[in-house]
């Protein structure tokens, strides 16, 4: 399934869409070259702003196709599903900050996955120009972390 470089395939976006039923997953992302589709559903999102539950409920389809971040080449990638976490224990400094220097091998985040604590230390050295999660999200595998130039 061809993504085209100018439209949006719309029979990608429903056959992905088929999938998020199919798997009763909440979100799903193809990428093809220089461009990504993710396909989400949003009921939480429908909910909070007054419609009937049974709407609500419905899968909402979401898509984006947008060229790939360019800075992604600078990104840390999570190596597995789990939870995010900036420090190391609840109320005490994040191991890192923006506009930091970081070294190889420095802790960069804690992701917690099957009751494990795992440190994700920088690929290499460099200023910490992004951290794009937040404390306790969930974050899964190859989804950027931390952008270091």
């Amino acid at each position: 399934m061809p993504i085209k470089k100018n439209d949006v395939d719309q029979q990608l976006i429903r056959d992905l869409a088929g999938i998020l039923d199919d798997t009763n997953l909440t979100e799903i992302e193809v990428e093809s070259g220089d461009f990504r589709v993710r396909v989400s559903r949003q009921a939480a999102a429908a909910q909070s702003v007054g419609m009937p539950a049974a709407i609500a409920a419905a899968p909402q389809p979401v898509a984006a196709a947008q060229p790939v971040v360019e800075t992604a080449k600078n990104a840390v990638p999570s190596p597995m599903v789990g939870t995010a976490y900036r420090s190391p224990a609840p109320g005490s400094d994040p191991f890192i900050q923006i506009g930091q220097s970081v070294r190889e091998g420095q802790t960069l985040i804690i992701i917690e996955a099957m009751k494990t604590m795992n440190q994700i230390p920088s690929p290499r050295a460099g200023t910490v120009s992004a951290i794009l999660v937040e404390d306790g999200q969930p974050v899964e595998y190859g989804e950027p972390l931390v952008i270091i130039d």
